[in-house]
């Protein structure tokens, strides 16, 4: 747990914020969020809960950080409220070591009145881990 507090504490001291989550998310977070140049960045401390049968950081959690980083920045460059995923594709280029902090900094390809295309890299230090490619559909209000 000590490298818990270390990870958080460095990550607070650069601008870095806990993300309000609820559901899912809550389970695999904490997500952390700051804003570099009007663009969103993410991060995530890995931890043991996020370790596969290998040990290292499992798959399925560096997917649903690329989806919520990616689906978080189409609705902040959207100004919607609601999206959905549509699709997203992974590459998994390199492991992730529990411990490591997961970033990702997802930008927008190119967006049209109802899709937006959006790609990201996870890295870790500066080494890329994953690529993802997604794309969400702008849903209309629900009353």
């Amino acid at each position: 747990m000590d490298h818990l507090a270390t990870s958080a504490d460095k990550l607070k001291s650069n601008g870095w914020k806990v993300v309000d989550t609820s559901g899912f998310l809550q389970l695999v977070g904490p997500l952390w969020q700051r804003m570099v140049d009007g663009t969103p960045e993410f991060a995530l401390i890995t931890e043991d809960k996020h370790h596969n049968r290998r040990g290292l950081v499992q798959g399925g959690v560096i997917m649903t950080f690329a989806d919520r980083a990616c689906g978080m920045t189409a609705r902040f460059v959207s100004g919607k409220p609601t999206l959905a995923t549509v699709q997203l594709d992974t590459h998994f280029v390199e492991a992730g070591k529990i411990g490591e902090i997961l970033i990702t900094r997802p930008r927008v390809v190119r967006s049209t009145r109802s899709l937006i295309f959006i790609t990201a890299e996870v890295t870790v230090d500066k080494r890329c881990i994953a690529m993802a490619n997604g794309v969400f559909k702008i849903l209309k209000n629900e009353s």
